[in-house]
Parts: structure tokens; sequence; C-alpha cells
């Protein structure tokens, strides 16, 4: 069967992986509330599609950081991609080459910086990094960086630790043996790969790694050890937005997590309206979360989005068909875009603004 579908892409994935590792990739934290609500929020929104206008010629195309894309999306950072298939991040960086969208590598890639970077010379790609409490760590990564002709730098900060996530609990679930983050001493992740009855080497990792005291003025240590632009990922409010540009950020990803860390905040959709007006027209903001169709990325850009993410669907493609299931996730997102933006008698991303939607039911003010 030829997937048609995101979903079909999942059920796919989904016969394949392990239980243990198929909740790893899908679950949430908490009750779950949150990465429901991700997947709800895009249906909140409806589009008012204009007739008579001449789209025969669509154009999807942006440019993000300095880089130009075919499309106005790219693929959100994720640990272990050996996890979905043996080649890992190397064959998602062929996909996201193949395709001409943007890469964001984990600082938990299973592959390192220079092999994903071969697989994929001349690409967009990013770099997502946690703060962990080894600096020296946090620097190496942002020479290797700059070095491997990776364009910006994204830190993440919401998880000072990782949240509590029932199915990896459940699963007592912890990393194989074989596979490491090949981008940090060995002895940085070694209790991520640490099984115990109703624990998570996984959380209990970043107990040990991630440093809760980081805060605003320790962005100041990092611009200072880079020259690359600065990203920030995890923000949900419109305080913490201005707060990120009075503090010289370049870009920001409005995001929660997929719903991986606090359960119980709001859907990333919905406010992302909130983060766009609350930043200069310069600063780009992105978006993450539940992202399951090509319309969906229009909704994202007609509410301020420069751009948006998409992170498990490109994991099931890689599940199911290596480089090749993951590139055929990302062509299908461009073309379901492509489809709408014709139908919705809206060809140009300039088109897409927030006269392009409409609340759904009709007497709702705003989403959730």
């Amino acid at each position: 069967m030829v997937p048609l579908t995101l979903a079909e892409h999942g059920a796919l994935a989904k016969g394949l992986l392990p239980a243990a590792i198929w909740d790893f990739f899908e679950g949430g934290a908490g009750t779950e509330w949150t990465r429901r609500a991700n997947l709800d929020a895009w249906r909140h929104h409806v589009l008012r599609p204009r007739v008579l206008v001449d789209v025969s010629a669509p154009d999807c195309g942006t440019e993000l950081l300095g880089a130009r894309l075919t499309a106005p999306f790219g693929v959100a950072p994720m640990a272990y991609h050996r996890l979905a298939h043996p080649e890992g991040e190397c064959a998602t960086a062929r996909a996201a080459s193949e395709a001409g969208v943007l890469l964001i590598v984990s600082i938990f890639a299973s592959r390192t910086l220079e092999q994903i970077a071969a697989a994929a010379p001349g690409a967009p790609r990013w770099l997502q990094l946690y703060w962990l409490r080894d600096r020296e760590a946090l620097t190496m990564l942002a020479r290797r960086a700059e070095q491997a002709d990776y364009r910006a730098l994204v830190l993440t900060v919401d998880a000072p630790k990782v949240g509590r996530r029932l199915r990896d609990l459940r699963n007592a679930f912890a990393l194989p043996a074989d596979l490491t983050a090949a981008n940090l001493d060995p002895r940085l992740t070694s209790s991520a790969g640490h099984s115990a009855a109703g624990r998570s080497g996984i959380e209990e990792h970043s107990r040990q790694q991630f440093d809760p005291t980081v805060s605003w003025a320790d962005l100041a240590w990092l611009r200072a050890r880079t020259r690359l632009p600065l990203v920030l990922k995890g923000v949900l409010t419109a305080e913490d937005a201005r707060l990120a540009v009075e503090h010289g950020v370049d870009a920001l990803i409005v995001s929660n997590h997929g719903g991986r860390q606090l359960d119980g905040v709001p859907p990333a959709l919905a406010v992302l309206p909130e983060v766009v007006d609350a930043v200069p027209a310069e600063c780009p903001v992105l978006v993450d979360g539940g992202l399951r169709h090509g319309s969906d990325l229009a909704t994202a850009l007609a509410l301020g989005a420069r751009a948006a993410l998409v992170g498990r669907p490109v994991l099931w493609g890689l599940a199911h068909g290596g480089a090749d299931g993951a590139r055929a996730v990302l062509d299908l997102l461009r073309e379901e875009l492509l489809d709408t933006m014709v139908l919705a008698g809206r060809p140009t991303l300039a088109a897409l603004d927030r006269d392009a939607l409409a609340p759904w039911p009709p007497a709702a003010a705003a989403p959730l």
C-alpha cells in the first residue's frame, strides 16, 4: 500500500516498531491532554476560500534566516532517529535535503553532526541544544556546528528536566545498548540506557544532566561563544517572547514540546497569534505541535508563523521506508499545502493572512 495520508504512514510505522519505541515516539506527559489538544487545535479554524483568482502558478517557497526553502516547514528536533531506522539522522537529512526543507538536528542525535552534514551537504540545518550542566560540552557542540555548516542554534527552553511521561515509566524505557547520543561524551548519557521498573532512563538522564538554574542572563554566555543565530524553542507567552527579543534572540519557536513536557498547557497553535503580535516583524516565529496535513501549514501561516515544524510523522516515514519514507512524508505535506493554496484561491504565502481564516464553530471567538 502506498500511503496517501500521514495517518497511513503512522499505521505502517506502528506495525513495524516495537511497542516501547512506538510509545517513546508517540507518548506525551501526564494524562496527555496537551498532546491531544495539539491535534484538536487545528480543527478550530477553517479557511475562507477566494474565487476567480489566477492560481496557475502557486508558490510556497520562502526564506528563513538566510536559507531558501522550497516550502515553509521543516523537521522538528527529535532524538535518536536510529530507533526508527538504522541510518537514523543521515536518512532524515537526505530526505529533508531532497525535499528542500529545513532540518533541525537534536543534541541527542544518534549520528554525528559531521555524518549528518555529509549526508546532505549544502542543505539548511540547525542544531538543537538543551542546556547541560557541562557548559564545555555546549561550547564544543556550538563550535562543531559552525564548522559543519549548521546555520543556527536552537535552544530548547521548556525542559529543565524531561516531563513525566507515563508510557515510558510503564515500559521502563531505556536506550538499547548499541544506541548512544553520538555527539556527546558517553559519560553524559550513560544513565539513559539504564532500565528499572517504573522508571524512565530518559527522564533520569535529564535530571542528572540538564541545568535547572539557567535563566535569561545565561543567553549572553551562549551568544558569546558562537556566531550562529540563536533560536528559542518552547515559548508560549507574549511576555517571554518580548524578553527573548530584548535578549537578542533571532527567532522563536512556539512549542509545547509535542505535549511531552508540562501537561495542561495550551496547544501551541492557540497561542501563536499572541507570540507573533508581541515581537517585531523581523523576528521570525515558527510553530510546531500536531501538524498532520498541508492545510494545517496554511493555518499556521495565516496566524502569522513564518514556518512550521513537523515531528512524529517524519519518524513514521523513516520507520517504514528509511530516507524514501521520510521524503514521502515531506513531499506529501508540500503537495497538500500547494493544493490548499490553489483551492483556497490564495496562491502565494502573502495571501495566507489572518483574513484567510475564520473560527470554527462560527460562534467561537478563539480556539479552545
